[in-house]
């Protein structure tokens, strides 16, 4: 069972790192006359994880059926913001921080219930600002897992670290790429499992001239220590908007694990997003 547990954590850890549906790019954008950016162009950036766009995505989720008696059910709530910073006129760097906040109940039979924080994933994307002769944008850099969970069953106790990468395309409405990671952990309890684990998110997103935007994902986990897989399939739906002076962006949609551990969750799950923009 404590392997099971482990995997669960460290699948949340590394699938962090964009729990986030696929996201778009700037220099796709178009600049209305009024020298502002469209809600279109808003959510186009918001369909890439290098864009150089503030954000704070809040992203609720709901998974069931988890573990071997399939009695137990997770809120995952991961509070994500996305911050570019100017390197210089060539170069920016994209830090995307995860926060998850986590209630769960059952994850095991008489696991009972567990209600904190889970492990923080800090990723940092040095990225061109150009997209190169081929029209791909990219971005790579390092990801780390910092464990901040606050219960044993939130956290996999383990320091990690390793490489992530990113590349997509924008032509017209359609944005696809892929984003990748992997995270070893290299300090922590020696009483508690390592953490080896590869994320691999493909994605593609069609964006709609009044800015609805609809996205299909996987986000995948394999967890090289049990050798298992854990592949939720996402489907999106996404809106921006205005609230006041604030823009904003709504969206919601389903998920279904077509593969996973005997501990993790089975069936069909659901996600909802709240992100606030901060356009320059």
């Amino acid at each position: 069972m404590p392997e099971r547990i482990a995997f669960t954590a460290a699948a949340f850890a590394a699938a962090a790192i964009l729990a986030v549906p696929a996201l778009a790019q700037d220099t796709a954008a178009k600049v209305v006359a009024a020298g502002k950016m469209s809600e279109e162009d808003l959510a186009k950036q918001l369909a890439n994880p290098v864009a150089a766009l503030i954000s704070v995505p809040f992203q609720l989720n709901y998974d069931g059926d988890i573990g071997p008696a399939r009695g137990g059910d997770r809120w995952l709530l991961n509070i994500q913001p996305v911050v570019p910073i100017e390197l210089n006129r060539d170069w920016n760097v994209i830090s995307r921080t995860i926060l998850p906040v986590i209630s769960q109940d059952d994850i095991y039979p008489g696991a009972g219930s567990q209600t904190g924080i889970g492990d923080v994933v800090q990723s940092l994307f040095f990225s061109p600002k150009a997209p190169t002769a081929g029209g791909w944008i990219w971005g790579a850099g390092p990801v780390f897992l910092l464990p901040t969970g606050s219960d044993r069953l939130l956290t996999t106790d383990k320091w990690g670290a390793g490489p992530t990468g990113v590349a997509l395309r924008q032509q017209g409405p359609w944005t696809y790429g892929a984003l990748a990671n992997h995270i070893w952990s290299f300090a922590g309890p020696s009483g508690r499992p390592d953490v080896n684990a590869t994320f691999l998110q493909p994605f593609v997103t069609y964006t709609t001239p009044t800015a609805w935007s609809f996205t299909l994902n996987t986000e995948s986990t394999y967890d090289w220590e049990n050798r298992q897989w854990a592949v939720p399939l996402n489907a999106l739906v996404s809106k921006v908007t205005k609230i006041g002076d604030q823009i904003v962006s709504f969206g919601g949609g389903v998920r279904y694990w077509a593969d996973g551990p005997e501990g993790g969750p089975h069936g069909w799950g659901f996600r909802l997003v709240v992100t606030l923009l901060f356009p320059k």
